[in-house]
């Protein structure tokens, strides 16, 4: 075990820094101990006499043990040893940049390490502004913060803010690459020091030289770390010729680039070409470097204070070898298959490396690791708060974020106490006595032409984090926390298998299932197609192993005692030992209890058990034989929303966190599920106990009888909790809080909703479910088209798509899916151009208690998800506000509704009488924008929902959309086309964004000025330069358009002469330029949009393309990948033409928009 070997030689320096004794001496010898020898025997120098003494001094601890207390932190921190702080930075307000919008590569985990560090300064009295326009995250909450602006994350928009708040300290380390590249970018304009902004932590210069692959290159080359052999360059010629010299295979990175952007394989000069040429419109600066393919890649964690105190905090190893992203590999923690050599190498050189750098703060290294060797390259080194940092916080219970704002603020690690431990101070290594599997999740299936293979360039949207004692029980459970389709460690079809195993996809552990489970493939065949480790392989053929002997049994009765307990311990869940058997789950279940095989529950233990650890941070396992924790709480059990995908993402964080901070404030002990390391509601202080579980009926049953909870919430996780809802009542008898789950299911079920919906006097669009093409044509015609399909199994595309002709109706339903009695279809009357509205509610009891009516600018046919949100609405009227709040109180009453519910409506335009309101969705649980409208509104809807769930304090109704209201705030969605390489980037009735901002104005043009601003990457077009036009040659919207926009004086380009027609004949003085437009060539497009200065594209075409050579596809996917703003909707784009002619040219002082969000709500409310 170099798991005890390692713990062994922790041991020594842990004790001994906990002696009343110069602890600042001992905790640099501890670092210092062990880097001497492993770093001379790297280099060959010393003899192995070092190496063995280091060996020797691991027997010290077993008689130390036997004599030495347990630790106690406040008699140490008591003793005086530490004579307080003393060197604390001297600030009085500090401004904290935020992320923003959720994209791919900069998610979740930064809301969680932006709140840690709020939370950091709030303890030191600190007052904090933060500028986040994300609106859905904890963060921007005055819970945490005390002033907070919705504003876009630009040097513009931070400046003036820094005049306004007059902040002496700013943090830039915890908005992930969006604050960082900020910082470094106003530190150059010397922003910063004008107006006497402190930078606290590490400091701008060594941000730079991380950052600048050459500057980096340098300082490693000054303590002999060897790295990847670079070429930084700045053209493509350059890029060529620095090939030549590196070698092929290369890999190419963008500097200043989030999770990989811009970068990627090439095996000649050709692909070369292509490759660098998008990168540069990325980036400024690229590295052409050696590719290292097939090594094995680390990571290690790791925090420095100000006094040189160093530790590493934790290791990673990824599952995939190098040549797929860190953030799109599988990560086990603590590294699986290093020797005990590798891993202090690879530690003494992280120490070294973030010494030498001068980092005060956190850290991360990542190295590549020759498989069969001591050679390593340091690939990257990651100045700022990472995902991997979000990762190695829950895994190792160590509170890197908040740690690392302290030690910005001056503290040093050995005067802080470790805040989850409660037992140790900060100054320590946490070790494990379990292992974690970290496993991505993807959403490509939800894009059309978008290429499924994964590399150097991160495409994942979410990620799991899963514990268990041993490999295969951890990796099980991160395959099921993914997507609970799947039921573990399986395969999958595939049209060519080695093919999917040598060139990774999303896909690629099912296709390593599928090669053992099914095709019979050995160990070492695998691994010389994969080159994944071939201890990992072999560990899932145990999986594959006991899955066949579970086979062999194949009955329920067959199952003994002990082929059960060895499935458990390996990770098998009931439904998968049940299909194994054919059986069912319920009777796997039932005959697993009656032999008395229930999960044992562990805490997080980063002291491996040598020393008490206090923690409520807890996992279950079967490879155990006590529990840590005693239940006597009887707590309500709040289930999260799992791993973020697209359509559920940080917003249900925002709302399960909310619900447990209100049971707590209720008086009600509260146990939280959830298993996204990126995320707020897996801190160890937010809920009373916190279960890192899985989301499933057998696990969330498991829990709620070991702790015979008294009540379990569903509706504040979106859709998840609600899918296992009903079997919680029926078959686990759990007792469902809010909204009887046969209700649910009545606003689930298309039929039984459609039915009460009538009952109620409430319109609809008609629809119908069919069981054949003939019956889906024969509706159409009758109904007339457009019409919108839901196919019930869709074998490829999109599920939903809105179909305008027999042909295509014809091409969907009998190519794209199946349609039979068993795989009916959904067909719906499609409203074309009319409006939608959507309604967020809390009722009680079948009452309506507060209801939030938010107009969409985008017709209807956008996924709301993907529109864009106006509240309060501004086009509108009264008279339609108040029908759309009696259809909230029928559908209340009808569904009986406790708890939040949300409904889209659609507003139907009829000449000559009012319009009409009909209802095309409801959800019975809190949706994406109740943090939107809590926070518009300033009213907490999920305070309100969560009184009402437990019928205590119940407030009166009242309605807040009565109230008159003297600003504005959109909401609009983040897209991450950049990362999706082919994605069309235009919006249907599927979701295709990854998240959300949200920014207040005196009116509709002041606030959707900011929002779209907002929007990662976003630069405005300046007067003078080129906009590009195109799409339908009928659009109104393209011509209002350019009469906006006209007078600014910007230059028009066209790409046919039907748009230049169009423009020029619609207004006095347009002229429109008609440039070529070559498709098929990416280079020699992107020499046209450099010619003319093409700084903003909008296209406006009516439908979605239908081939790669589409013209419109090609100019809306080339302004993606060419950084060039894209308004690809005729209503937004209008808006926006709208606040370009009112804002632009821009005037002198603080703009009117600059103002905290507590200024236009009146308070602090939330």
């Amino acid at each position: 075990m170099a798991l005890c070997g390692r713990l062994a030689r922790r041991a020594p320096a842990f004790t001994k820094q906990l002696r009343p004794a110069a602890p600042s001496i001992a905790s640099r010898t501890f670092t210092s101990r062990a880097s001497r020898p492993l770093l001379s025997l790297r280099t060959g120098h010393e003899s192995q006499a070092s190496y063995r003494q280091l060996r020797a001094f691991s027997k010290l601890p077993a008689n130390w043990n036997q004599t030495q207390e347990a630790p106690n932190a406040q008699a140490y921190l008591n003793s005086g040893v530490i004579a307080g702080a003393r060197d604390l930075v001297d600030v009085k307000k500090v401004l904290v940049i935020g992320s923003g919008g959720l994209s791919i590569g900069q998610a979740g985990e930064f809301d969680y390490s932006g709140s840690q560090a709020l939370k950091a300064l709030k303890e030191a009295g600190v007052r904090s502004v933060l500028i986040n326009p994300n609106i859905a995250t904890i963060q921007t909450s005055h819970v945490l913060a005390d002033e907070i602006y919705y504003l876009p994350v630009t040097p513009e928009y931070v400046e003036y803010v820094i005049q306004k708040e007059k902040p002496d300290g700013i943090f830039l380390s915890f908005g992930g690459q969006t604050a960082l590249n900020l910082g470094v970018n106003m530190n150059k304009k010397g922003i910063f020091e004008k107006y006497g902004v402190k930078v606290l932590g590490t400091p701008v210069k060594v941000l730079e030289t991380s950052e600048d692959r050459d500057l980096f290159a340098r300082a490693l080359e000054e303590i002999n770390i060897p790295i990847a052999k670079s070429i930084a360059v700045s053209s493509i010629d350059e890029a060529l010729d620095a090939a030549e010299k590196v070698g092929y295979p290369i890999i190419v990175r963008a500097a200043y680039a989030l999770g990989g952007l811009g970068s990627g394989f090439a095996n000649n000069a050709e692909e070369l070409r292509d490759l660098s040429a998008r990168s540069l419109t990325l980036s400024p600066q690229i590295l052409v470097e050696k590719s290292l393919k097939g090594w094995k890649e680390a990571e290690y964690e790791v925090v420095r204070d100000a006094s040189d105190n160093c530790i590493t905090v934790c290791n990673m190893e990824n599952f995939d070898p190098l040549g797929v992203h860190t953030g799109d590999s599988i990560v086990v923690s603590p590294s699986q298959t290093f020797s005990d050599e590798e891993y202090h190498m690879l530690r003494s050189a992280s120490i070294k490396i973030v010494r030498h750098l001068g980092v005060v703060g956190e850290c991360n290294v990542q190295y590549a690791l020759q498989p069969d060797g001591l050679d390593y390259r340091v690939i990257e080194v990651n100045a700022r708060l990472s995902r991997s940092s979000a990762l190695a916080s829950k895994a190792t219970g160590y509170p890197l974020a908040y740690t690392a704002a302290k030690i910005g603020l001056g503290h040093t690690l050995p005067e802080l106490p470790n805040a989850v431990t409660k037992t140790t101070t900060a100054n320590f290594e946490p070790s494990l006595d379990y292992v974690v599997t970290k496993m991505p999740r993807w959403d490509l299936s939800k894009f059309q032409n978008v290429k499924r293979d994964i590399g150097s360039s991160m495409k994942s949207v979410g990620e799991v984090m899963a514990i268990g004692r041993t490999f295969e029980e951890s990796f099980q459970k991160a395959c099921r926390q993914v997507d609970p389709k799947f039921l573990g460690f399986q395969g999958d079809k595939f049209e060519d298998l080695d093919d999917t195993l040598r060139n990774p996809t999303d896909r690629r552990w099912l296709a390593v299932g599928q090669a053992m489970y099914h095709e019979g493939y050995s160990v070492d065949k695998i691994h010389d197609l994969t080159k994944i480790d071939k201890w990992f392989l072999y560990k899932l053929e145990n999986i594959v192993d006991c899955t066949h002997e579970l086979e062999e049994i194949g009955s329920l009765f067959g199952l003994k005692k002990e082929v059960i307990l060895k499935a458990k311990k390996m990770g098998f869940s009931d439904k998968q030992i049940a299909k194994a058997v054919n059986s069912t789950e319920d009777e796997v279940r039932a005959r697993r209890k009656s032999f008395g095989i229930r999960p044992w529950v562990k805490k997080i233990d980063t002291l491996a058990a040598e020393f008490p650890a206090d923690t409520n941070y807890l996992y279950t396992t079967y490879n155990a034989s006590s529990h840590d924790v005693t239940f006597d709480d009887h707590g309500i059990l709040v289930l999260g929303s799992g791993v973020y995908r697209i359509g559920s993402s940080v917003e249900f964080d925002w709302c399960a966190v909310n619900a447990t901070m209100s049971l707590n404030k209720l008086g009600k002990k509260t146990v939280m599920i959830n298993y996204n390391p990126e995320t707020y509601s897996t801190d160890f202080d937010v809920a009373d106990k916190l279960y890192f579980e899985e989301l499933s009926y057998e696990r969330v049953m498991d829990i709620y009888e070991l702790e015979t909870a008294s009540g379990v919430v569903v509706s504040v996780g979106g859709q998840l909790p609600q899918n296992i809802a009903l079997k919680l009542q029926e078959s686990g008898k759990a007792k469902v809080l809010g909204t009887d789950p046969h209700d649910i299911d009545k606003a689930e079920d298309r039929h039984k909703f459609s039915s009460i919906l009538d009952s109620i006097g409430v319109d609809q669009p008609a629809w119908k479910e069919l069981t054949s093409f003939e019956d889906a044509q024969k509706f159409a015609t009758s109904a007339g088209y457009p019409v919108l399909v839901r196919p019930s199994y869709v074998l490829s595309g999109a599920a939903m798509t809105v179909i305008r002709s027999e042909n295509e109706l014809k091409e969907k339903l009998l190519a794209a899916s199946e349609v039979s009695p068993d795989y009916p279809v959904v067909i719906t009357k499609f409203i074309d151009g009319a409006e939608e509205i959507d309604c967020d509610a809390v009722a009680s009891n079948g009452n309506l208690l507060v209801h939030a009516v938010s107009e969409h600018i985008e017709a209807a046919g956008v996924h709301s998800g993907d529109a864009t949100l106006v509240l309060p609405p501004v086009h509108l009227d009264q008279s339609i506000k108040d029908r759309v709040k009696v259809i909230a109180e029928k559908v209340a009453k009808a569904w009986n509704i406790t708890g939040p519910f949300n409904m889209q409506i659609i507003k139907e335009a009829v000449e000559g009488s009012e319009p009409n309101l009909k209802v095309i969705e409801c959800n019975l649980r809190a949706s994406r924008s109740f943090p939107f409208v809590s926070k518009v509104l300033g009213t907490n809807f999920i305070d309100v929902a969560t009184k009402a769930l437990v019928g205590r304090e119940v407030p009166e109704p009242v309605d807040l959309m009565k109230v008159e209201r003297n600003y504005v705030a959109t909401k609009v969605p983040q897209f991450s086309w950049t990362r999706l390489a082919g994605a069309d980037p235009y919006l249907g009735v599927e979701m295709s964004s990854t998240g959300e901002m949200a920014c207040f104005g005196k009116d509709l043009v002041e606030a959707y000025w900011t929002s779209a601003q907002s929007a990662m990457n976003f630069r405005l077009p300046i007067p003078g330069e080129g906009l590009l036009f195109g799409g339908e040659t009928s659009s109104e919207a393209l011509v209002q358009i350019a009469k906006y926009i006209h007078p600014l004086g910007y230059k028009f380009f066209a790409v046919n002469n039907g748009i230049k027609d169009l423009l020029e004949n619609s207004a006095e003085g347009i002229s429109v330029e008609v440039i070529e437009f070559p498709k098929e060539d990416k280079r020699a497009l992107r020499e046209v949009f450099e010619k003319y200065d093409i700084r903003g594209v909008f296209n406006l075409a009516q439908f979605r393309a239908s081939s790669l050579i589409d013209e419109d596809y090609v100019m809306r996917r080339n302004a993606v990948d060419f950084g060039v703003p894209l308004f690809m909707e005729p209503k937004t784009a209008v808006l926006f033409a709208q606040c370009m002619s009112e804002k632009l040219p821009k005037k002198d002082g603080i703009p009117t928009e600059v103002r905290p969000w507590s200024d236009f709500i009146g308070g602090r409310p939330l």
